[in-house]
């Protein structure tokens, strides 16, 4: 599973930390909306095209916004796997907290100059 995420936003790169740090698995690949892995994302899932937000690739499918999410944690196993309880809510309702989220997440959360590299034990883990 490859998660597609924005590489200058620090909501976006905690984000990818905290998926890390649990990962014990190893099951996540990270790559940068900005990198070749995704224009060859976008070429293949022409819907992805005007995404700027997280994206999960898993095989043949792929989702965004709240369902990506939910996708993540349960591959996180664990007590992640209670998050699937939040699909009782429609994913209309749950997109538009996420979009209210991303919409202002460079004014609440920053904006970083360029995309942070991963460190050396992670960078296996990321694509370009």
């Amino acid at each position: 599973m490859i998660v597609y995420y924005d590489g200058v936003c620090a909501l976006c790169n905690r984000f990818v930390r905290w998926a890390l740090r649990r990962d014990r698995r190893r099951r996540l690949l990270f790559a940068s909306l900005d990198g070749e892995s995704a224009t060859r994302l976008r070429r293949a899932f022409p819907e992805t095209r005007d995404v700027d937000s997280i994206v999960v690739r898993d095989g043949d499918k792929v989702f965004v916004k709240s369902e990506a999410l939910l996708r993540i944690a349960q591959q996180l196993g664990g007590v992640w796997r209670l998050s699937a309880l939040v699909r009782a809510i429609p994913r209309p309702l749950r997109d538009w907290g996420y979009d209210r989220i991303a919409r202002s997440r460079y004014e609440r959360f920053g904006r970083l100059d360029s995309c942070p590299l991963p460190s050396p034990e992670q960078r296996d883990r990321f694509l370009s």
